[in-house]
């Protein structure tokens, strides 16, 4: 433990460097918070979390970037970097970096209250629940707001079981749908679940885009005597690298589950709030699950707000009778953050973000395929939609290098699902023509670095 004195002046020396102007920062002062924070993160977060970070090996001066200010479609280092954010935070940006008429409100709401007493009626989460309701397809009503989108994902789980009285779920390959242990149960990489095995034993997972399997696996259990609670989707599976379903694959699950009395859940954390070019990914099918999760971008790119939503006969008397059963998240709904995803849905309705991004998208994956047509020896595919699009090379290397390439050139991306065969773009609604073109151009001159070098 540390002398409190010391500790104190730390804290304030911290606190001093938030309150100032980045230009204000002198250059001694950058490279002492550069070694600094590599510092801590080896010995403080986490010894192995450096070696992922392009930013660690970069030429910047400190040998590192630290991510210091945002604006519109821009990501910036401390010594003034700029970055054309086409990772979006995993889809978080959609609204764009610090929106101006989101944070508004946000502060709007701040100058009088923050969280809320837990007793009291919280008023901003009446508003927020109706203002989903309105925005989601078919019967979807009732909400229940959570922190992140793993915990959006357990509540959904649990809701399932409690509304159907099932406890079997169906799940599939190479879903990603958090990391919390129900979450994690459902996801469809080894990487990620061998570590915390056994988890939830109650699942058996299914080959994504083919909904015959999904009626064995029902049928299959129930002939046993084992009851299916839900089945649970990626309308577009994200972590796997932007997979898209057969059209007619989401209507033929719907209709399994009616046969069967199971529940449809949709993950729409990522997929939903505008990104693949309408407000949810499932609209695009003309399929309505029981239960949806959503998060990522519905905070505004501002504060972090997920949840669920879903059709009254889901609400069953069990829930009306205690409020609590499925969950009381300290943080779930809290004020500030129903008034950020409250603007957030008022920005995206006049703005029109759901056209926005199918517009831009077909633009910018124009552009992407362009560049596989050009380099058909690094490129294997482009595929997505909307502005949730992705690149996957032959090889994971090459996948790699080209990401480093467009890093050192001003372009954030990431691979998925822990390599970079796949390199997603998720850039912002706000980005320019411009920089699209400027996106293009500098992973052409990465693809041709790569190529030299082959």
């Amino acid at each position: 433990m540390a002398d409190k004195a010391q500790v104190i002046k730390d804290l304030d020396r911290v606190i001093r460097l938030i309150e100032t102007d980045t230009k204000d920062i002198s250059p001694e002062e950058k490279k002492q918070m550069t070694a600094e924070t590599l510092d801590y993160f080896d010995n403080y977060v986490s010894p192995g979390w450096l070696k992922y970070r392009k930013s660690v090996s970069s030429d910047s001066e400190g040998g590192a970037v630290l991510e210091w200010q945002d604006e519109g479609a821009y990501c910036y280092g401390l010594n003034g970097e700029q970055f054309i954010d086409c990772l979006g935070g995993f889809g978080i940006y959609t609204c764009g970096h610090r929106n101006e008429e989101i944070m508004d409100v946000v502060k709007a709401q701040l100058n009088h209250q923050a969280l809320h007493s837990q007793e009291l009626l919280d008023p901003l989460r009446g508003y927020l629940a109706k203002a989903v309701a309105d925005i989601t397809p078919g019967r979807l009503q009732q909400c229940f707001f959570t922190n992140g989108g793993a915990e959006a994902v357990e509540m959904a789980l649990k809701l399932a079981r409690i509304a159907t009285g099932g406890r079997w779920y169906i799940s599939t390959i190479g879903a990603f749908h958090g990391k919390s242990m129900g979450a994690i149960s459902m996801g469809g990489k080894g990487a990620y679940r061998v570590p915390y095995t056994p988890m939830v034993q109650q699942v058996q997972h299914v080959e994504y885009g083919n909904a015959e399997d999904v009626r064995k696996a029902i049928r299959n259990l129930h002939t046993v005597g084992e009851k299916v609670a839900a089945a649970i989707l990626e309308p577009i599976q994200g972590e796997a690298g932007v997979i898209i379903p057969p059209a007619g694959y989401l209507q033929e699950v719907r209709e399994i589950c009616d046969e069967y009395g199971v529940a449809l859940i949709f993950d729409e954390i990522q997929t939903g709030m505008g990104r693949t070019g309408t407000m949810w990914r499932c609209e695009a099918e003309g399929v309505t699950p029981d239960i949806m999760t959503f998060g990522k971008a519905f905070g505004g790119g501002i504060l972090p707000i997920t949840g669920i939503i879903c059709t009254p006969e889901m609400w069953t008397q069990d829930l009306i009778d205690n409020p609590w059963l499925l969950g009381s998240p300290t943080f779930g709904g809290n004020p500030l953050c129903c008034a950020a995803a409250i603007a957030t849905i008022k920005y995206m309705l006049e703005n029109d973000i759901p056209g926005v991004c199918k517009a831009k998208g077909e633009v910018l994956k124009a552009g992407l395929d362009s560049l596989a047509e050009k380099y058909p020896e690094i490129i294997q595919e482009v595929r997505g939609t909307g502005l949730m699009l992705a690149v996957e090379f032959h090889t994971s290397d090459l996948g790699y290098e080209v990401s480093k390439g467009l890093f050192s050139r001003g372009v954030l991306t990431a691979g998925t699902l822990v390599n970079a065969k796949t390199i997603r773009f998720e850039p912002t609604a706000v980005i320019s023509d411009q920089d699209m073109k400027d996106v293009v151009s500098r992973m052409d001159a990465a693809l041709a670095e790569v190529k030299a070098a082959m």
